[in-house]
């Protein structure tokens, strides 16, 4: 039965509408007879026949309530994702356009209008009481930092060996070192700063003398640990974290024993957390001004990134993971960027170049800076000069290598560079080889002594070398033997297999004085000369400049060094091999005259010799890599101080930091349990989290507003590839290089930050539970991480007396405390 009808008079419509600005939209009013229709006074909402069996409030969660299916709000101004722009005063229908963006917006800090100035002290107060916690908190992280920082007087763990670095920038004596220079610059400046010398020698476990100031230099080193806690903070803010959570992740960043432990001393690990833990900041701060591209501040915060990713690089090689981190946000960024339409196509170039010129030209920049200044500052020959070419160290001071003859003469006395990148000096010595010839053993050798020096003689079959006959030039082509000085025996190869290369043949020394054979016999044959140019104007071999190989006389094979170790009977040096292949353009096969002395002839003039700085700073880094991949456990002892990457997330293995005895302050490298187990377990449960919203919203639930949703991605992915980036890669999962537990130590930020989000996101966000619970459950939380790092507090800040007094610390079985011998 239809329902009554009702007439509506509203009167004649107006001949003209009275809206007729363009600026309105055009308004048809109804002709008169459509207005006096029937109607129904209300229509009922029905629901769809296959919601029939559900109640109601199942059905409202299961049936979009907007657009997209992602709910409707009350008002768009106050929701970030819609922002001020979508308010539409036109009186035209805003929800109906509004969409789940995936957008900077709706992840990240909520952004607020500033408040306006204060009029009152009351008010001032109130607007600055969120400075107030990250202030205490920085307080409380110093008394943490540097309470009884100089407690033990003895030289700890890798102070032995990044105090004697600093040492070498103060005296300015050149080094080597795996890693790159900046965090050792900052040592040597700490040192220049607390007004050491650097004599002091660093030996492990020796005593600090009165006149080192160790202390204040570790005070120093530790107002980077400081820093770290407000970092943590703001990076919490900027993720757009809760007051609770924010809480969480500062005092996890506060009270973690293993980050207060590697703070309180000469190491290069607190400078390497301040930067990766600024890199993230950096970061969130530039997501955070996405809204307003090509501003001051987004540009600021985007060169801010870059710099920082150059300084975390420019401490140690594992600042390359947070830098991929970057390199990823930054690639889904461009990826949505180029999937706007609207965008013009200048502005998606624009956005290019910003990141090109932000995060990589700048980064490399930083890096190369600390090089140039690496290498300004050590202008002194020192114990690293052997791993750089010949030409750099001709211009250091103290080198006499400038001084030395430039052109090379039978009779000659030289030193042998392998130019290969990472190569050393050809040397021998009295051991010999315990596999194939068992003659005497040839390697390559990185630092000098009196083994690495060779004399350049005739032939056998040609008459024996006359210091007062006369003087015979080297040039291409010309067949020489190799004698070894110390030794008296002769550069040698035969058709045996090399130790490791067994492709090639093996080099070994033989003979003597006077006793040799025809496979002595090297044909010197040139490649080409840095400043002369090509072999064609090479007339004579000069020392430094001259590139050269050596053929055998009678097997063909070229002498080759090419990075491979040899095992602990060859003292862990360099394999000399004889290659069998010819190729003209493998570098391990090239060879220069280093040192060389000759009484006859004039020494060179040091005007000849310029080394450029982008061929030593490619030098330096692929010497570096190459020592770092050489950091392999060795078979033949047990390290009781390494430890897996699979015992690192579960705490399963610390270290010990110094000796163990009853009268020695001790120190262990263990982090606080409970932040170490829940970061872990966090971890473990993001992707079934994450899987189980997503099959939800596959079934048409609808669990969060779209700047929930946002905001749970974007602040996940940070925390779970930042995470999985240092965890998983090259140096530790696949590599087989020797690991320890302070590895870990930059990868932890990121399971810290995963565990503070999903407490966040299903505790102190929730909209289920009240204040009163997220209160008791944080102040849970708070309780159990204080009380865990008291009841750990001694391993950073020194225990004294004998271990087995202190009970209750082995929580696992394996943990090394209370024997002296147990791993």
């Amino acid at each position: 039965m239809r329902p009554p009808e009702i007439a509506l008079n509203l009167g004649t419509p107006p001949e003209v509408s009275p809206r007729t600005s363009s600026d309105f939209e055009e308004v048809h009013y109804p002709a008169a007879e459509s207005l006096s229709r029937t109607a129904p006074s209300r229509r009922e909402e029905e629901l769809p026949l296959h919601y029939s069996y559900m109640t109601e409030e199942k059905a409202r969660r299961r049936v979009p309530r907007g657009p997209g299916g992602a709910g409707t709000y009350a008002d768009p101004m106050d929701d970030p994702a819609v922002g001020f722009g979508s308010y539409d005063d036109e009186g035209k229908d805003v929800y109906s356009k509004m969409k789940a963006t995936k957008s900077p917006l709706g992840s990240g800090r909520i952004r607020r209008p500033p408040p306006p100035p204060p009029t009152t002290l009351r008010e001032f107060v109130l607007q600055n009481l969120e400075y107030i916690p990250p202030i205490v908190y920085t307080l409380l992280s110093c008394w943490t930092r540097f309470h009884k920082i100089g407690k033990s007087n003895v030289v700890i763990w890798d102070e032995a060996h990044f105090g004697k670095f600093g040492s070498h920038y103060l005296k300015r004596e050149f080094y080597f070192d795996v890693h790159p220079p900046l965090g050792k610059m900052l040592v040597g400046l700490a040192g220049l700063l607390a007004g050491y010398d650097g004599l002091f020698d660093f030996a492990s476990g020796a005593t600090y003398p009165e006149h080192v100031p160790y202390v204040a230099m570790r005070v120093i080193m530790a107002t980077f640990g400081v820093a770290m806690v407000p970092l943590g903070w703001y990076t919490a803010v900027e993720l757009g974290m809760s007051q609770w959570a924010c809480h969480l992740v500062a005092l996890m960043v506060l009270f973690d024993v293993g980050w207060l432990c590697i703070s309180r001393f000469i190491l290069l690990d607190s400078m390497l957390l301040f930067f990766t833990f600024t890199t993230v900041f950096c970061l969130s701060k530039f997501h955070n001004q996405q809204y307003q591209s090509f501003s001051l501040e987004w540009w600021f915060w985007l060169a801010a990134t870059g710099w920082s990713i150059g300084c975390v690089t420019s401490i140690k090689w594992i600042g390359l993971f947070v830098t991929a981190l970057v390199g990823l946000y930054t690639i889904e960024d461009l990826w949505d960027k180029f999937g706007d339409l609207k965008m013009p196509v200048r502005d998606q170039i624009r956005h290019w170049a910003a990141r090109v010129a932000c995060l990589i030209v700048f980064p490399i920049l930083v890096y190369m800076a600390s090089f140039k200044m690496h290498f300004w500052v050590l202008h002194n020959s020192g114990p690293g000069d052997a791993q750089m070419s010949s030409l750099f160290q001709a211009n250091l001071i103290g080198n006499d290598f400038a001084k030395n003859p430039l052109e090379v003469a039978i009779g000659s006395r030289v030193t042998l560079k392998n130019m290969g990148w990472g190569g050393g000096l050809l040397h021998s010595h009295v051991q010999t080889f315990p596999v194939g010839s068992e003659q005497q053993q040839v390697t390559c050798y990185h630092y000098k002594d009196e083994n690495n020096e060779w004399t350049i003689l005739p032939r056998w079959d040609q008459p024996e070398y006359d210091p007062n006959g006369p003087i015979k030039f080297v040039a291409d082509g010309d067949i020489v033997r190799l004698r070894h000085v110390p030794t008296t025996r002769n550069l040698h190869s035969h058709s045996i297999p090399a130790p490791i290369t067994k492709l090639n043949n093996e080099v070994s020394c033989y003979g003597n004085a006077t006793i040799g054979d025809h496979h002595d016999y090297w044909v010197v044959e040139v490649v080409d000369d840095i400043h002369r140019g090509g072999k064609e104007h090479v007339d004579k071999i000069h020392s430094l400049t001259t590139r050269i190989r050596f053929r055998h006389h009678t097997l063909g094979c070229y002498l080759r060094a090419a990075n491979a170790i040899l095992p602990q009977w060859g003292f862990k040096q360099i394999e000399v091999s004889c290659d069998k292949e010819n190729n003209p353009s493998d570098i391990h096969t090239y060879w220069n005259v280093e040192s060389h002395w000759n009484e006859r002839l004039p020494a060179g003039d040091p005007k000849v010799y310029h080394s450029p700085f982008l061929r030593d700073f490619w030098h330096l880094n692929v010497a570096m890599m190459t020592s770092n991949n050489a950091l392999i456990p060795d078979p033949d002892k047990e390290d009781i101080l390494a430890s897996k990457p699979s015992d690192w997330p579960f705490l399963r293995l610390g270290l010990r930091m110094c000796g163990w005895g009853d009268l020695q302050t001790k120190y262990y490298l263990l982090g606080t349990p409970v932040i170490w187990w829940t970061g872990a377990t966090s971890l473990c449960l993001a992707i079934p989290i994450l899987i189980v919203y997503l099959m939800r919203q596959q079934r048409k639930f609808v669990d969060m507003e779209p700047r929930e949703w946002d905001h749970f991605l974007y602040v996940g992915k940070i925390a779970f590839f930042g995470f999985f980036l240092h965890y998983v890669p090259v140096p530790f999962m696949i590599m087989g290089r020797v690991t320890y537990v302070h590895h870990y130590l930059p990868t932890l930020y990121f399971a810290v930050l995963m565990a503070a989000h999903l407490l966040d996101h299903f505790v102190f966000s929730s909209k289920r539970l009240t204040d009163r619970t997220k209160a008791i459950s944080f102040g849970i939380c708070a309780f159990l991480i204080v009380t865990c790092f008291w009841w750990f507090s001694g391993f950073a800040f020194g225990i004294d007396g004998p271990i087995n007094d202190q009970w209750g610390l082995k929580w696992r079985s394996v943990w090394p405390l209370y024997s002296m011998f147990s791993a």
